[in-house]
Parts: C-alpha cells; structure tokens; sequence
C-alpha cells in the first residue's frame, strides 16, 4: 500500500512590522511606534483549521490618514475602535494576494482594504477587501484618488455640499488628499474656488497644478477673518472643513445665508486633550448656516458610480493628483507624524514593497 506524500513546506518569510507602543493624548512623534523585527519567519499560506475563510497577503503600499490619529488614544465611543498598545497598527493599504481560502480571491490578485501596517497581514475578513482591476492608473492611487480620500471628497461635495454652479467654495488643507480633489471637482462643476493650506510651495500648487482661483498660506495671515474677506468680498456658499479651530470661527463669519458647511476633519485639534471651543456658531443660526460631519463609509452605496467617474476625470485629465512617497516600512512613523505638521505635499503614502 503505498503512503501519501506529506505536504509540502510552506514557504516562509520574515515580517517587520509597525506597532504602537502605548496610547497617547497629544500629536504623535515617532516614538510612539516601534519597527519590530523579532527575528521569527511567518508561513506563506492562510493557517489550516482556521473555522471562517481568510486571505494572507503582501503589503505593498500603506496609507497615512489623520483619523488614524484618534486610534491611538484609549477613547473606545468613536466610530472605529482604538488600536492595541504593543500590536500592530492598521490602516488602509493596497497587497497582493499571497494565500486565500476565500472564493471571491486567489493568489496574484491585487486588493485593497483595511490591513496591518507590516509586510504581510492575514485578513480574518476578506470580504471587507476590494479587488482592483490593475489599468493604466498607478496602484498607490487606489489609497488616495480612487481610495478613502477621493470617495471622501466626493461625498462630501456633492452628497453634502450640493453644490450649485457659481456657488463659491472655499477648502481648507486644500493640498491634501481630500483638499485637493475637492477643489477640482468644485472646479469641474462651476464654482469659484480658494484653498488654504501651510506653505507657499503648496499654495503654488492649488494655484498652478490643481487649478483653484485663488489660494493663499494662512499662516502668513495675522487675520483670518480679514484675509477670507478679501478672497470672498460677497462671502462663502460652501466650506469645506478640515482643520477647525480659528479658521472655522472666522469662516462662520464670512459665511452667506444659506451656505452649506461640510465637516470632514479638524485637524487643528487632533492633538489636543482639550480642543479650542468655537466662538461664532450662532451664525449657524442668523445666516441658517447648514453644518453637517459625515463619514464616507456612509454611502458606500455610491462607490462604484464613484470609481467610474473618478477614473474618467484622470483619464480625460480633468483631474490631476498629487501624491508623497515614502519608501521602506521603516520610513513609516515619520511618514505618519508629519501629517500633523504638514510636512506632506499631496496624499501621503508609504511603499512597502512593488513586488
């Protein structure tokens, strides 16, 4: 009788990984993270047994977001839970499959989704991955143009803003990864448009690259209110907020009746265990101002219609993307805190690996 042959050997490899340290209540500095490298090899294969389908993949490129921030407080009543102090951080990435006992994916796929900031991560639920038809679009741009970041800024102008032609629109951080599309698409339907942002290299940019009227480097304004005067001499339709703080107070006050404001972000208070109140919201009130927050996971109905167009745009080159690269998992934290003091230009991400 002749005996089966015993399995073959999983190939295995070494995983570094990024890990938080401990929780924090101020901006994050690099040493909050750590790269762990314990010497240890992972199996390439999903683990036997295991009672639910899983996929195992090659992390490729990682996205640095603001929100990520919030999870490294212990605060557990937001709408995405607080990472683990000593366990890996996760954010949203783009990988390659490795391994799956999922049908919906096989080995080579190329997928995007929530995943660990290390270079392979098993998935426990694949079915939150998104596969990506690979095109003439660069991958890394499935984390900002056609990722969070770009779905983000469509929701938010159009399902929150709505927008009319003519309307003028004014966008804070507006080179970032959501600013700077917002622009754009306010742009595409009509309106007038100004960002802000920290830099005169980044005000160049609004200005030359993303084709906004108007931007200026509110850092090089001793007053706000009087500075969006200038740019909005008949006042704001639609804000599109992200930093809160004084630019918020003095955008309530150059707001016209009826504006719409959308509450992306506010990234001013970020880092701050006891945030700066708003003193002018009564404007909300004698202009019948409409403040909304929202989330993109709240329309996620609208995705694929998003993806289409998106795509369309780039491709006709109605819509151009910046993005800032950081190579090597061990570039990862800095990558990360400089968010917070603006020292990325465009959509921030970090590359893994291209292979």
């Amino acid at each position: 009788m002749e005996q089966a042959e015993p399995p073959a050997a999983a190939a295995v490899a070494r995983n570094r990984k990024v890990v938080l340290r401990e929780y924090i209540s101020r901006a994050p500095r690099e040493d909050d993270m750590a790269l762990v490298d314990d010497g240890g090899t992972v199996a390439l294969r999903v683990p036997p047994g295991g009672a639910d389908p899983a996929v195992l993949v090659k992390n490729l490129y990682l996205s640095c977001d603001p929100y990520m921030r919030g999870r490294m407080r212990d605060f557990h009543h937001s709408y995405i839970p607080p990472f683990k102090p000593g366990s890996v951080i996760q954010g949203l990435g783009v990988a390659r499959v490795v391994d799956s006992t999922h049908p919906g994916f096989s080995a080579g796929d190329i997928v995007s989704g929530m995943t660990g900031w290390e270079e392979y991560s098993l998935i426990d639920k694949p079915g939150q991955l998104n596969k990506i038809q690979q095109s003439d679009i660069p991958l890394s741009y499935h984390l900002g143009l056609l990722g969070m970041p770009g779905f983000t800024a469509y929701v938010g102008f159009y399902e929150v803003c709505s927008p009319k032609k003519g309307d003028f629109v004014f966008v804070s951080a507006a080179s970032g990864a959501v600013g700077q599309i917002v622009g754009q698409l306010a742009k595409l339907h009509g309106c007038y448009v100004v960002g802000s942002a920290g830099t005169n290299q980044k005000v160049e940019l609004l200005k030359d690259k993303f084709g906004f009227d108007a931007a200026f480097n509110y850092k090089e304004e001793p007053d706000l209110m009087a500075a969006l005067k200038r740019y909005f001499p008949e006042g704001i339709d639609i804000y599109f907020e992200n930093v809160g703080g004084p630019m918020l107070d003095a955008v309530l006050l150059n707001m016209r009746t009826h504006g719409r404001i959308a509450v992306c972000g506010m990234i001013s208070q970020h880092g701050m265990t006891d945030p700066v109140g708003i003193h002018n919201l009564f404007c909300l009130v004698s202009k019948r101002i409409r403040m909304q927050g929202f989330i993109q996971s709240d329309y996620l109905h609208l995705f694929p219609k998003f993806l289409d167009d998106m795509a369309k745009h780039y491709r006709d080159g109605k819509i151009v993307y910046v993005e800032d690269m950081s190579i090597g998992l061990e570039n990862a934290a800095a990558a990360f805190v400089g968010l917070f003091s603006g020292k990325n230009v465009g959509k921030q991400v970090v590359c893994v690996s291209q292979e």
